[in-house]
């Protein structure tokens, strides 16, 4: 019934395609390993594996998510996994739109915020102005909800974007991601000890799923 509900608010949508409809996670995680999905409309309470445990197993092949359940108990564990909304059933449509825009607001960060590929600097938005940046300066970015920190020696730009976007635009040969709220560049890192990096005077943590690809990009001796 719930399923039943969502694809026709879906189909309401113009904007909108229904790629998949499934019936428990695994079902969606198998799908997720095949086509590229954009946005995954995903109930936490399922059978087998919960959303919020699909979400996490995904990490960053994740598509944007908007979570739907029936309880709120769930609302702070989700939003710190990044989710781009958080629905409560029953699902109003004026709602259901609100989410939808969201979506669409952040795919549009994704292609506007941050233009980086191997070049020598970066623009970046920052409160209605683009600014430039030298790729080199950069020494980490973290994520915060909606926005992403690009720390500098000197400061920070706060973007609205998806760690996920920037992270897809970056040079893989210099950044990396080692946590879901953090990318370092590789040649800031000062030292590592007991899975937290130092840069200059912060700390980042390291993931235990991101450990092994950190660990084959190090130049260990």
């Amino acid at each position: 019934m719930a399923r039943m509900a969502m694809k026709q608010l879906v189909g309401q949508v113009k904007d909108l395609e229904l790629v998949q409809e499934c019936e428990d996670a695994m079902e969606a995680y198998n799908v997720l390993n095949k086509q590229s999905i954009d946005l995954l409309f995903l109930d936490i309470e399922m059978p087998g594996m919960t959303g919020l445990e699909l979400t996490k197993n995904l990490g960053h092949r994740s598509p944007l998510i908007i979570f739907t359940t029936a309880k709120t108990d769930y609302a702070v564990e989700a939003f710190e996994l990044n989710v781009v909304d958080y629905l409560v059933k029953p699902i109003s449509p004026a709602r259901f739109l609100q989410a939808v825009e969201r979506a669409q607001e952040t795919v549009a960060a994704d292609k506007e915020e941050v233009k980086v590929e191997d070049q020598e600097f970066v623009f970046v938005k920052d409160n209605g102005i683009l600014k430039r940046i030298n790729v080199d300066e950069i020494l980490y970015l973290e994520a915060m909800g909606d926005y992403v920190k690009v720390h500098t020696p000197t400061k920070f730009h706060v973007l609205h974007a998806t760690l996920k976007s920037i992270e897809e635009k970056l040079s893989p040969t210099k950044f990396i991601r080692v946590h879901r709220s953090y990318i370092v560049s590789m040649s800031k890192i000062d030292f590592i000890q007991e899975g937290v990096i130092s840069i200059g005077k912060a700390s980042v943590p390291v993931a235990d799923t991101y450990r092994t690809a950190l660990n084959k990009r190090l130049n260990l001796l």
